[in-house]
């Protein structure tokens, strides 16, 4: 069969395909990855709907407020790192004394931050739909789930439903936080979807959780001035490089002031109905104890919110945790429906990955492109008030696949702008490591860095670990002077040599 032939029957049945179905691509959710698959999809020349429907929590903050746009932009990184800016404003404050700036003491405004925050984020969301809008991109605000494979109910707000039909289906519908199974979690306890929402400052804050959300929560509150103490059941940042993670923790601890109830877990919350009060009980080494404060707000992980989505009317299949588990194209178990974001089986939450993977999802239906998401070597930070970046392997995880292979090159030091400031910072550290694959040519497999503006430094190096970043090569790199991100450039020390540097003068 000639080409041209095979191109006119190729045409013909795409435009069958058209005729059968309302929509070539239907995004079940509004979040990052889903709108980036949507516009992807769009750029190549589908049709395409989104549908996002967002239920309240069981506090209902921000409900009438919160609009598309997903975690990201209004309960996850965007007002998360707004108030990270705001806390760190604050506590410049003793580097804006020692540095000349003469003036008193600032005090925070909370309603002012939120109000701001909110602003932004309807803007956002306003914009997002102007976006789809222009596009062509039809955006149903309605709960969507499966009638059968290609087909989708789409029931709205007064309880009315519609169908509609799409060759191709992709489930974003992301996650939301859990809560514990003890009594007065839901009755008096918040999450992260209500902290960036409260009109008022949530006072003596009890954080259940040793997540990176709950510890980013911790660290900005208790820089806002707010006693705040954390229950931490086990280890701090499951997943993360444990050495990182307990200098962290131990520099919020002892510098910051954030107190950490270790080997704790949370029995029940009361309410004290004349001075409002909350009380929580704690197991704490066989012992219980009990704190009192203002608010409880429990970080302790998330679900992927597909409960809803009547699967088996499609015949999906779904994990314990009702994520799918999906092959390198994203394909689910029913061959036209795809997965992307937080509902996938053991992959990284994070908002980059699923816009990523949408693109690339998108790109592959209806472009031709053949290109799959690399999950490996993702960069990301997390924003305590020293932040935590990082890219590649734990040392843990490299000492597992590795063994002896590998090699950590480590120091600790301090900026230069510290030096204002020097009885606050002295004995306060900031730390970088790389990790080494010996066999690969001194390969870098893992970089750390627990230092201010961490978050953008470390994507500068995610690139050079994503096209083979080799030591000899860090080596050889000038680094810029006087930064943070120069100390990478003059690893020396071999951490089984010397396992805790301390640098000593920052021009030699």
């Amino acid at each position: 069969m000639a080409d041209s032939e095979m191109k006119s029957n190729e045409s013909e049945e795409y435009e069958e395909t058209k005729r059968r179905y309302d929509y070539d691509l239907f995004v079940i959710g509004g979040g990052s990855g889903g709108l980036a698959c949507a516009k992807a999809a769009q750029e190549c020349g589908a049709k395409v709907a989104v549908a996002d429907f967002v239920k309240p929590s069981p506090h209902g903050y921000g409900v009438v407020t919160w609009g598309v746009g997903g975690t990201c932009v209004n309960v996850g990184c965007i007002p998360k790192k707004l108030l990270h800016y705001s806390a760190n404003l604050g506590e410049a404050y003793v580097d804006r004394a020692s540095s000349g700036w003469d003036h008193e003491k600032p005090k925070h405004d909370w309603g002012k931050m939120i109000s701001n925050i909110n602003n932004h984020i309807r803007a956002i969301n306003f914009s997002i739909k102007t976006d789809l809008r222009k596009r062509g991109i039809k955006f149903y605000e309605k709960l969507a789930s499966f009638a059968d494979p290609h087909t989708i109910q789409l029931l709205n707000k007064k309880g009315k439903t519609e169908l509609v039909t799409a060759n191709h289906i992709v489930i974003a519908t992301g996650g939301r936080p859990l809560y514990p199974d003890i009594p007065g979690a839901k009755e008096y306890g918040i999450t992260s979807d209500d902290i960036f929402w409260l009109k008022k400052n949530p006072g003596k804050t009890l954080v259940i959780g040793a997540s990176y959300i709950a510890l980013e929560c911790a660290g900005f509150l208790h820089s806002f001035g707010n006693d705040v103490s954390v229950c931490v059941r086990s280890v701090f940042l499951r997943g993360f490089d444990q050495d990182m993670a307990n200098m962290l923790a131990k520099d919020m601890e002892e510098h910051g002031g954030v107190k950490f109830i270790k080997n704790s877990i949370p029995t029940k919350i009361e309410k004290d109905e004349e001075t409002g009060k909350l009380i929580c009980y704690l197991t704490s080494r066989e012992e219980e104890i009990t704190i009192e404060v203002d608010t409880v707000l429990f970080a302790i992980g998330r679900y992927a919110v597909t409960k809803d989505l009547n699967l088996e009317n499609a015949g999906l299949k779904v994990e314990s945790n009702g994520k799918f588990i999906t092959d390198e194209f994203q394909q689910t178990n029913v061959e036209n429906i795809y997965a992307i974001g937080d509902v996938i089986h053991g992959k990284l939450e994070l908002t980059p990955t699923a816009i990523q993977t949408g693109k690339l999802l998108a790109r592959r239906l209806y472009a031709g492109e053949t290109t799959t998401m690399d999950f490996c070597d993702i960069p990301t930070t997390i924003f305590t008030p020293l932040e935590y970046g990082c890219v590649g392997y734990s040392e843990e995880e490299a000492k597992e696949k590795y063994g002896d292979a590998i090699k950590v090159y480590h120091t600790y030091f301090k900026p230069l702008e510290w030096n204002y400031a020097k009885s606050i910072y002295k004995y306060r550290n900031c730390y970088v490591k790389v990790i080494i694959n010996t066999t690969e040519n001194d390969r870098v497999i893992g970089y750390h860095l627990l230092a201010p503006n961490a978050g953008e430094i470390t994507q500068g190096i995610a690139i050079a670990i994503k096209i083979g970043l080799t030591k000899h090569k860090l080596d050889n790199c000038v680094g810029i002077h006087p930064t943070v991100a120069e100390e990478v450039t003059d690893l020396k020390i071999d951490k089984a040599i010397n396992p805790d540097p301390v640098k000593t003068d920052c021009c030699s």
